[in-house]
């Protein structure tokens, strides 16, 4: 059973949800993703948590999609901000003062492209990884 990428990424970004307490899981046979959580109205298998047909996936931090991805864009787009950045990443909100960085560079689209890039890449590895066929197509 294939499982569409940007199922795995809305599970991974879902999983990756710091203000509710959040999981995904996939069914390993079925391709079927489980969402569970404190806003999850549906109701996950009972066996869930004990059986290893379920995978539970990964958080973007799991999967290195943070700082380093946003280090790597600036070197590879805006180099000259480096040491701006770095500075940024020094501190608490540093995300949020990024991006009033990046917008005020005219760079955020480009942003958001780099960081799905990455988070793409790194789902595919991730189910590579953990046997689970991906179709990347529409």
């Amino acid at each position: 059973m294939q499982v569409k990428i940007d199922d795995i990424e809305m599970a991974i970004e879902f999983a990756s949800s710091s203000m509710f307490d959040s999981e995904a899981y996939i069914n390993v046979d079925t391709g079927e993703i489980h969402y569970v959580g404190d806003l999850v109205d549906e109701h996950a298998p009972i066996d869930i948590f004990e059986d290893k047909k379920y995978i539970c996936f990964p958080r973007k931090v799991d999967l290195d999609l943070g700082k380093s991805v946003a280090l790597d864009f600036v070197t590879n787009n805006i180099p000259e901000k480096i040491d701006v950045t770095y500075d940024i990443f020094s501190r608490k909100g540093a995300f949020s003062k990024f991006k009033n960085l990046l917008a005020s560079l005219d760079q955020l689209d480009n942003w958001y492209e780099y960081e799905q890039a990455a988070l793409r890449s790194a789902a595919l590895e991730w189910c590579r990884e953990n046997g689970i066929d991906v179709s990347i197509g529409t």
